[in-house]
This record gives structure tokens, sequence and C-alpha cells, in this order.
């Protein structure tokens, strides 16, 4: 398995609304943990539509892993152009230093949005240049990563696709483990 498409819910489809929010640590953690028993199998890259949540979370794990992982890199891979000029202030800043760190960056149809279309094209050619989705989902709480995740369903069908789900359950034995090993983490 050499390319990776991640994806996972904004922030807002988890009440999440500052990057300061104690879960962002435990999604990082579970996504980090993930991703480097993947480069230890031969991952290179991984791929991401660049949006806010789990994917730009991924990024900044990507980034720190680089150091040392320097076979690992970050492709960032936008349905439409300038799909952030909407963003807060904040976001579009994290935003704009994933871009210029992403070892790749470009945009499928390199045309402002139009409609639905690109979205599903982005998705389409994301699962076809990836051996595998990486997502951050749980069946029970649908949301934006579905779109996604349908796709890679369906290529399951035809071709050998793999699906690695993190889900709402490991990150809170993550979580738990850290409170665990630190019972003072929760008092700083």
């Amino acid at each position: 398995m050499k390319v990776v498409t991640v994806t996972g819910y904004k922030p807002y489809e988890l009440g999440i609304f500052q990057d300061s929010h104690p879960a962002v640590h435990f999604i990082k953690k579970a996504l980090k943990k993930q991703i480097v028993q993947l480069v230890e199998g031969g991952l290179e890259w991984i791929l991401i539509s660049g949006q806010p949540g789990v994917e730009l979370w991924c990024a900044e794990v990507v980034f720190e892993l680089q150091e040392q992982y320097p076979v690992l890199q970050l492709g960032v891979i936008t349905a439409i152009l300038n799909h952030h000029e909407r963003w807060k202030d904040e976001q579009k800043e994290s935003y704009e230093m994933i871009l210029a760190q992403a070892d790749y960056v470009d945009t499928l149809s390199k045309r402002p949005y139009e409609g639905p279309w690109q979205f599903r094209n982005l998705n389409e050619w994301l699962i076809d240049k990836s051996d595998a989705l990486l997502v951050i989902y749980d069946e029970e709480k649908q949301g934006t990563p579905q779109y996604l995740l349908n796709v890679a369903r369906r290529a399951q069908e035809h071709e050998q696709y793999e699906i690695i789900m993190i889900t709402p359950f490991d990150i809170q034995m993550i979580a738990e483990d850290e409170q665990m090993s630190n019972p003072d983490y929760w008092t700083q």
C-alpha cells in the first residue's frame, strides 16, 4: 500500500469550534498511530481534499511524522479553486500554512464552484489514485465523510481496495490510555 486517502468529519460535525479543543489531540493521536503502522508497511503518500477538521489535522500529523519518516509525503487536491475563500481567517491561515508545506498541491477542476459534480469527481479521483481510505467515522452518525466512504465501498466491490476506519471507540481508547498513563493530563 503506497497511497492512502484520508478523510473524516469537519470540526462542526464533531462539535469542535477551536483547534485547542481536547478532542483534537486524541484525533491526531489516533491518526498518528494508524499512519505510523501504514508507513512502516510501505506507505509513501497521504492524499487529502483540504477540508477543515480531520483532513487538516491529518496534514499536521504528516508534517510531524516526516521528521522520522522522510519518505512520507502529503498531497492536497481540492475540488474547486479557492474552496477556502469563505472560511474564517484562522482556518484560512492554517490551511495556507499546510499548502506551503505540502509535497503536492493541485485543484482537480481548475474552476470555481459550479456544482456538486466537482466534489463527486474529486471523490472518484481520490479513490482511483489511492490504495486505501483511512476515515474517521461513526456508522451511527452520518456526515460529510460518507460521500467519500461510499465511493470507496463501491471500489471495494470491483477491486482490491481497503477501508481503514477509526471509530469514536478507538479515539476513546486512546484518551483512556493517556489518562491512565498520565493522570495529571486532565488537570493541566
